[in-house]
């Protein structure tokens, strides 16, 4: 008991599972028990339970995926704005297995908003894929991405589930130039879906545009579910005042 009075039951069930987590009992990845198993283990009520595992998830110790379950957070991947990465070798250097499921590969005609940031006319025809990048069976990123034909002419036939549309561009035409533009976000409906994020979870979106050579290549939205991700980058400066880039 505390001076101020008994610990509240859901701050016990919070202690138990972070202890659990500090201790190495639960890793990251790992699922924790059922809302059922640990109102049985802790002899709590399912109210008290579901308030503690919502908590935990809001901040940043546990994920929520709905119909599956409950699972100990991965720790925060650092992704550097300056550097141009593929996905897929994020992925990997943490030890995971990347693998993408494509929703669709389209050609289509560009609206006012995406011809803009393509710099063509509305109407246009452009390329357009919604890929789906998970980490170890767990969404990553979604990557909605709209492309400039006449940059990469073969984008409709690449298999992405083997190379990235990053990998694949970066191979066809050598990039001068990127653009981006972070933001905190509420996903959509599908986005949430595809993410498998709980009701009014955030996410980290990030506006992404390439050129080459001059010309607009690609425009994306890349969305990252706000718990597992974040965005770092560091600058040194020159004797001169300008800028230049440090390893993170």
């Amino acid at each position: 008991m505390s001076a101020t009075g008994p610990t509240p039951r859901y701050r016990r069930v919070k202690e138990f599972i972070v202890r659990h987590i500090e201790n190495g009992d639960y890793k990251p990845g790992d699922q924790v028990p059922s809302e059922s198993a640990l109102v049985t283990m802790l002899k709590v009520s399912r109210m008290t339970v579901n308030r503690a595992l919502r908590e935990l998830t809001h901040e940043g110790l546990l994920v929520r995926v709905q119909g599956t379950g409950t699972f100990v957070a991965e720790k925060r991947p650092l992704a550097n704005l300056v550097e141009l990465r593929s996905i897929a070798d994020e992925i990997a250097e943490r030890g995971q297995r990347h693998t993408a499921k494509v929703e669709f590969l389209r050609a289509e005609k560009a609206s006012a908003d995406v011809a803009r940031d393509l710099g063509l006319n509305a109407g246009a025809q452009v390329f357009h894929s919604l890929i789906v990048h998970a980490a170890d069976g767990l969404p990553m990123q979604l990557e909605d991405r709209w492309v400039n034909p006449a940059t990469a002419p073969d984008y409709l036939k690449i298999d992405f589930t083997r190379i990235t549309p990053n990998e694949h561009l970066s191979q066809v035409a050598p990039l001068s130039e990127v653009e981006h533009v972070v933001e905190a976000t509420m996903p959509d409906a599908r986005a949430r879906r595809l993410l498998r994020l709980a009701e009014n979870e955030p996410c980290l979106r990030l506006r992404r545009r390439t050129w080459s050579g001059g010309q607009v290549m690609s425009s994306s939205v890349l969305l990252y579910p706000g718990h597992s991700h974040r965005f770092a980058t560091r600058f040194a400066y020159r004797a001169d005042g300008t800028a230049k880039r440090s390893n993170l």
